[in-house]
Formats: C-alpha cells, sequence, structure tokens
C-alpha cells in the first residue's frame, strides 16, 4: 500500500475531529518498518466510513500527537469497533486531544484487525499493541494506555500479559518492556467467556466453533495478576454491547489480585458514548480520569 495514500486518507476524514490545543505537528510512526510479523493481510487501499471509522488496514502504525508543553508521560489510546474497525474519530481522536491538553503526548494506535486475512489471525491486534508500547518506551519512561469497548478489550489483553510472546523479535525495540503504569477501559469487552459471547470481539477472537479454552485465553479477567497496572473503568448500566457484567468482573479480578481499581457506573449513556453523551451522566467520567492521572503525575508511583 501506498503510505502517503493511507496518510492522507486517515487526514481528510479524520481532521474535523481534531480538538483546538497547542501541539507539536503530529508524527506518524510505522510499528513494523520490514512488515508486520506473519504476513498476509487485506488488498487495496484503507476504508474510511462516513462516521470516521476505519477497516482495511495494511499499515499498522502510531499517530503521536504532542503538546508544547509535555509532562513527560506517554499514553496509548485505541479505539473500539468490535475488531471490525477502528472508531477513530468518535472515540480516538477527541481522547487524544484532550489527552494532549493535560500535558500528556498522545498516541493513537492503528491496529491491525484480525478478519482481514492476515496469517497471524487472532493475535495481530495484541501484536501490535505490544509493539506500541515499546516504541512508547523508547521515547517515554512512564506510559499509560487508554482503550474503548474493543479498544479496552486490546489494552486490557497487552498490560496483562507484558511477558507472553505474541510474536518473534523483529529489533532491538522488542528488548524493552510492552508495559503500562496505568490502564483506563471505558465500555470494554472484558469476558470471552460463556454467557458473553456474543460480542463482535468474540466472533472475530475466537469464531463459532471456539472452545471454553479459547474463550479463557481471551478474557482479560484471568490475567490479572498482583503486578498488573491499577485501572479505571468506565461503564454504563443499559450497554446493550459490553455487558454491564463486564466492568464487574473486572474490578473482582482486580481485588482478588491487590490491584488498584476505581469503577464509574452511570445509569445511562449505551455503549460507545466516547467522552460522554450529552444529557447522560456519562459527560463526568472525563473530569475523574483527569484527577485519576494527576495523582499518578504527582505520585510518579504506582
Amino acid at each position: 500500500m501506498d503510505r502517503r495514500q493511507f496518510l492522507v486518507g486517515i487526514t481528510s476524514c479524520l481532521a474535523a475531529a481534531h480538538l483546538k490545543a497547542r501541539t507539536l505537528p503530529d508524527q506518524q510512526l510505522p510499528l513494523w518498518p520490514n512488515g508486520p510479523p506473519g504476513g498476509g493481510g487485506p488488498q487495496g487501499p484503507l476504508r474510511v466510513s462516513s462516521s470516521g471509522a476505519i477497516s482495511h488496514i495494511r499499515v499498522p502504525m502510531l499517530t503521536c500527537i504532542a503538546p508544547e508543553t509535555s509532562n513527560g508521560y506517554g499514553v496509548l489510546v485505541a479505539a473500539g469497533g468490535g475488531y471490525r474497525h477502528i472508531e477513530m474519530r468518535k472515540e480516538a481522536w477527541p481522547a487524544a486531544k484532550w489527552l494532549v491538553q493535560g500535558g500528556f503526548t498522545a498516541y493513537i494506535l492503528t491496529y491491525r484487525l484480525p478478519g482481514e486475512g492476515w496469517h497471524d489471525g487472532s493475535r495481530v491486534a495484541l501484536q501490535d499493541a505490544q509493539r506500541a508500547l515499546r516504541i512508547i518506551h523508547s521515547q517515554h519512561t512512564r506510559c499509560g494506555v487508554l482503550g474503548f469497548s474493543a479498544g479496552g478489550h486490546l489494552l486490557g489483553m497487552a498490560v496483562n500479559r507484558p511477558n507472553y510472546t505474541s510474536y518473534a523479535p523483529q529489533d532491538s525495540l522488542d528488548r524493552l518492556p510492552a508495559t503500562a503504569e496505568r490502564a483506563a477501559l471505558i465500555y470494554p469487552i472484558i469476558t470471552l467467556d460463556p454467557p458473553y459471547t456474543h460480542t463482535s470481539t468474540h466472533k472475530l477472537l475466537v469464531g463459532p466453533r471456539g472452545n471454553l479454552a479459547q474463550d479463557n485465553h481471551w478474557s482479560v479477567q484471568n490475567f490479572v495478576t498482583p503486578q498488573s497496572p491499577p485501572f479505571f473503568l468506565v461503564q454504563a448500566e443499559d450497554d446493550p454491547v459490553s455487558n454491564p457484567q463486564n466492568t464487574l468482573i473486572m474490578q473482582q479480578a482486580c481485588l482478588r489480585a491487590g490491584v488498584p481499581v476505581e469503577l464509574l457506573r452511570y445509569p445511562t449513556g449505551g455503549h460507545g458514548f466516547a467522552l460522554g453523551r450529552p444529557g447522560t451522566e456519562t459527560v463526568q467520567w472525563p473530569a475523574h480520569y483527569q484527577q485519576w492521572l494527576q495523582e499518578w503525575v504527582n505520585n510518579r508511583s504506582r
């Protein structure tokens, strides 16, 4: 794929989502200079929907958005879309610009989608997330993550399994840690175990003929350990996509492991409310998240 075509498609279709903030020019950082591990992938150009969601992704990458005055912290942002597409305009860009206004350097992850013909199948998004964390660690000593829906599932898997080898080392970057110090998951998919097998995430990662072992393998709560980072969880109780039990299951996993966790649940808001759906209490979560992040910055520790 022509990389310039990719970048032009992203820029023209998503520029309207940028919030006003004093930032340095965006940087595009390819995850895999020699091509993604495993090979395969879709043919033809990037697809961008009328709502600004992308699919048909052949070039996974990071878009780095940095403030003029940085606090030294980097945050990896992954939007959702059920692993069928990535909600860039709706979720990733507004969240990244919001982080930048607070002094954080935001890294938007454009990850491969497992249903698009990649030879490594279900592992490709996790490979991209682990590689992205390593790239961020080459730029920052302190790294957090912010994931929405399926992007929350992806980053939850990544930060809880930093030692899982999802691909063979490519270069010296792969000696760096694939870890994070803080993890915020917004209306995330957490469990793929029964009876929570209805989601697109389950269909794409496990498939209709999957078994319980595969469900367990892709369920975030099964990998929470005392070494996991503190979690910040947000969900609406009327979420029709991510069953509201997801955040309760994650909260209980954290409590059992002794991992700090903060859970915000709102009576209405549905799914996909991004930075908040007007007219619902979900508009309150960014202020709580800002306070949670500031405590991290002030303490410079867990």
